[in-house]
C-alpha cells in the first residue's frame, strides 16, 4: 500500500447504540477510547448515551480524552444525548449531523453497528469516491462482523460497480491497526 502519514487530530467514530450485543464489541470501543485519549486525538461521535457510543465516550473521558457529540435536535428531545460530552453540537437532522462530522474530522472509523452506522459508513465512502471527503475511512472488523459487507464490496469492485483503482476504505482487524490506518492516506489499492 502506498500512502503517507498525516497528523490526525480528530477522528469521527461511527458506532452502535445497541446494548444487546456481545461483550467483544464493548471491549473494542473501550480500547479505542483509551488509545485515542492517549494519543490526544479528539473523537467526534453521535453523542449517544448507550451502546458502543457511550462506552467509547466513557472510556475517552475516563482517560482524559476529548469527545464532541453531534446529535440531531429530535434525539436530544428524546433524551438520547450522553450527559458528559466535552462539546455538543445539535443539528437540525441526520444529514447535517453526518456532514458536520465529516467536515470536522481527519479520518473516520466504523465500529460494528446497525442501520445508522451502516448509513454513516456508506455515506462517507460515497463522499470519498466523489472527492467530497479526503480522510481515511477505516472499517473496524472486530469479530469478523463486517465480513459479509466486505464480500459485497469486493463483488461490487469485481463487477465494476465500485471503483477498484482508488482506496475508498481500509479494513482493520484490531483497534490498534485502525488507529494506524486512520493516520495513513493511501493513494493506490493493492
Amino acid at each position: 500500500m502506498n500512502g503517507q502519514k498525516n497528523e490526525v487530530k480528530t477522528i469521527a467514530v461511527y458506532a452502535s447504540s445497541s446494548e444487546a450485543i456481545a461483550p467483544v464489541y464493548f471491549d473494542a470501543a473501550k480500547e479505542l477510547g483509551i488509545l485515542l485519549a492517549q494519543r490526544n486525538i479528539r473523537c467526534i461521535n453521535g453523542a449517544g448515551y448507550k451502546g458502543l457510543m457511550a462506552t467509547l465516550t466513557d472510556s475517552m473521558l475516563a482517560n482524559g480524552g476529548r469527545v464532541t457529540g453531534v446529535i440531531p435536535r429530535f434525539m436530544v428531545d428524546k433524551g438520547w444525548k450522553h450527559p458528559q460530552l466535552n462539546e455538543v453540537i445539535v443539528t437540525k437532522g441526520m444529514h447535517e449531523r453526518k456532514q458536520w462530522m465529516a467536515q470536522h474530522s481527519d479520518a473516520c472509523i466504523a465500529l460494528p453497528g446497525g442501520l445508522g452506522t451502516l448509513d454513516e459508513l456508506f455515506e462517507i465512502i460515497a463522499w470519498k469516491q466523489l472527492d467530497l471527503y479526503s480522510g481515511t475511512v477505516v472499517i473496524l472488523n472486530i469479530n469478523h462482523y463486517y465480513d459479509p459487507l466486505l464480500m459485497l464490496l469486493k463483488q461490487g469492485q469485481k463487477e465494476q460497480f465500485i471503483p477498484g483503482t482508488s482506496v475508498l476504505w481500509q479494513v482493520a482487524e484490531t483497534v490498534q491497526e485502525a488507529i494506524v490506518l486512520a493516520a495513513t492516506y493511501p493513494d493506490v489499492q493493492e
